[in-house]
């Protein structure tokens, strides 16, 4: 995830470790969002062979120092850093590199990519919400996204899943002045409407911090094989998450959407048979 912006920090993250799992609480929660907001790295889709390991091997090539998924999410669980390519400048430069921004940046798109454009590890990415699930939720509620990526890189993934039909707005960094962890991309997505009546589902602690300054329900998304995935618990619950889930496949069994209408069923988008 990623904007234009480029200010990269320089210095070491100090993530203190949490000693006990947060719970995970199974109950159903109360509120009735009418718009669910989707995050999308780490929450619609497993980046760990795409972003995470293009992060890694960057580091890698400029610093030639074995740095490990662990570091990373230490890197993760601290606000600013939702800019993977800001993130992979500033851990270079921690580890004694001089390298500036935009090299790091096309090192980064380059191994994303691929060199000539194909064999990237963006074809490393797993979506992580089934089409059935996203069908019920879309009859349910108006699904809407906002992530840190650019526009093609979503685009791309959307594409290639399938799944752009279930969700009507969508912002990416390129169409805000102010990244996460300001709330405009969400502020964009209600045009007006009480924040109270939607939901964001994120990972990260520009995710909660976004949801907590734009008044809106926040729902977090730890996936347990994640590296420090405790610490990233605690955190978000520390800032008001309304639930922790391990998955975002939970969220239909856990948020009490509202009962579609028929006529609601009958518009929400269907199977396509193009692939």
């Amino acid at each position: 995830m990623r904007t234009n912006r480029k200010e990269p920090a320089n210095r070491t993250p100090e993530i203190p470790l949490a000693h006990s799992t947060v719970p995970t609480q199974n109950k159903k929660l109360t509120f009735q969002p009418d718009v669910i907001i989707f995050d999308v790295d780490g929450v619609l889709v497993d980046v760990r062979g795409s972003f995470h390991r293009t992060t890694l091997e960057t580091v890698r090539h400029f610093t030639k120092k074995r740095v490990t998924p662990r570091e990373l999410q230490k890197w993760k669980n601290q606000s600013g850093y939702n800019d993977d390519w800001k993130l992979s400048t500033a851990w270079v430069r921690s580890l004694g590199g001089k390298q500036e921004y935009d090299e790091v940046k096309r090192k980064f798109i380059e191994l994303y990519w691929g060199a000539n454009g194909d064999g990237g590890n963006v074809e490393r990415e797993k979506w992580l919400l089934p089409r059935p699930q996203l069908r019920r939720l879309a009859a349910r509620a108006e699904l809407a996204i906002f992530t840190g990526r650019v526009r093609k890189e979503l685009d791309f993934t959307l594409e290639r899943c399938c799944v752009r039909e279930f969700f009507g707005r969508i912002v990416t960094a390129e169409d805000v002045g102010k990244p996460k962890p300001d709330p405009e991309g969400l502020l964009a997505i209600l045009n007006g409407r009480d924040p109270s009546t939607a939901v964001y589902v994120g990972d990260n602690i520009d995710d909660a911090q976004a949801a907590q300054a734009a008044r809106m329900p926040f729902v977090g998304i730890v996936a347990p094989e994640i590296e420090h995935s405790r610490t990233r618990a605690a955190l978000l619950r520390k800032m008001g998450a309304k639930a922790i889930m391990k998955s975002v496949k939970e969220l239909e069994a856990r948020i009490a959407l509202r009962t579609p209408t028929v006529a609601a069923l009958l518009s929400a988008p269907r199977r396509s048979t193009s692939r």
